[in-house]
């Protein structure tokens, strides 16, 4: 009688373990089914918020930057700065020989000077001659007025034709002269612009004698090179007292010259123009700087280039043959830096990581495009 109950429960027991199996590939088909399409739509819910940031490791500091040199060809007298001195604008960096230039400006007002001279000279010039054109016409007047006392003559016969025809020669004579006299009047007249009481200052000769003046003191004064703006003095030991200077526009390319860094700095980006769908002047910018990994800069997108890298290269790619690659273009992109967590000097060159907070999330950009 013991047997049957045993048997009875070892016959309830697999009926257990059958059920408890069902549970179990029940719940894995729940985990495997529900759990992927949790996953999918947390994932999906993750993707969807995102997309707000908009990042590059492209990005470099820059600042206003330029070689100062001079438009003026000569020898360095003095070098006024050292490598890495802050400068303010009008501070002189070098100075050129001066002799020359000098030399040059004393020549050129030495020339306006007898400028004035020669207008002064041609002006009496002009007053003898209206004064010899006023004496040959009373002689032209007595010499007609003898030839028709000579007419008046010959008709009563008390004169020989030999005296008419001399006297007639006389007047025509004075009359050629007349003309001569008039005409040198006229042309001394002209190099006085047509007014004998012109000022020395208004006639053409002084103005291109003041002109090469003005251009003698212009040179002397590009002798003395000066900091067109701010900042910081670079490249300075190629240039020493001695050094010959050529001028950049006889050379056409700057032979000696002083860096200067301007203090203006901001950070340039080239992104991917695919990146840029939401990007608009304005939006702010987390900045880092791999210089100070510690430190992070605030700023904002100042602009948005008109055109990419390559639409302003030299050498434009040409694809009209048809044989080509698609690429992604990059647009540079300029950064404000508006204000830093630390104080630490920004360099032109140095590596920056931006990031851009365009506030369009992809669920809003999906949600616009519906």
């Amino acid at each position: 009688m013991s047997a049957v109950p045993n048997a009875v429960a070892y016959q309830a027991a697999p009926k257990g373990r059958t059920g408890l199996w069902a549970d179990k590939a029940r719940l894995r088909r729940i985990l495997m089914y529900w759990g992927v399409g949790a996953f999918l739509l947390v994932a999906a819910a993750v993707y969807l918020s995102g997309g707000r940031y908009v990042g590059s490791d492209d990005s470099y500091v820059h600042a206003n930057k330029l070689m100062v040199s001079t438009d003026v060809s000569g020898l360095v007298a003095t070098v006024n700065v050292h490598e890495g001195q802050q400068v303010a604008a009008g501070d002189i960096l070098f100075t050129l020989d001066p002799k020359p230039f000098a030399i040059a400006l004393e020549n050129a007002r030495a020339a306006l000077a007898s400028t004035a001279l020669d207008v002064e000279s041609t002006r009496a010039q002009y007053q003898a001659a209206v004064a010899q054109v006023t004496a040959q016409q009373a002689q032209v007047n007595v010499n007609q007025q003898t030839y028709n006392r000579y007419l008046a003559l010959e008709k009563q016969n008390a004169i020989a034709a030999m005296q008419i025809d001399a006297q007639r020669a006389a007047v025509l004579s004075s009359q050629a002269t007349l003309a001569s006299l008039k005409q040198t009047a006229a042309t001394t007249l002209a190099k006085l612009a047509g007014n004998p009481n012109i000022p020395a200052e208004q006639t053409p000769d002084w103005q291109k004698a003041k002109a090469a003046v003005d251009e003698a003191q212009r040179q002397l004064d590009h002798a003395t090179v000066r900091a067109p703006f701010a900042g910081t003095v670079g490249e300075v030991d190629s240039l020493q007292p001695g050094t010959l200077v050529i001028s950049a526009l006889a050379a056409f390319t700057t032979t000696s010259a002083v860096g200067l860094i301007g203090k203006d700095i901001w950070v340039s980006s080239d992104f991917k123009e695919t990146d840029l769908t939401h990007v608009r002047p304005g939006q702010p910018v987390a900045i880092t700087v791999d210089t100070y990994p510690g430190c992070d800069w605030k700023g904002h997108v100042d602009s948005v280039s008109a055109g990419s890298d390559s639409s302003f290269s030299a050498l434009p790619a040409e694809n009209a043959s048809g044989n080509w690659v698609k690429v992604v273009q990059r647009i540079p992109v300029r950064i404000a830096i508006d204000k830093s967590e630390c104080d630490r000097p920004l360099r032109a060159g140095m590596s920056t990581v931006i990031s851009i907070d365009t506030g369009k999330r992809r669920l809003a950009r999906f949600l616009d495009g519906i």
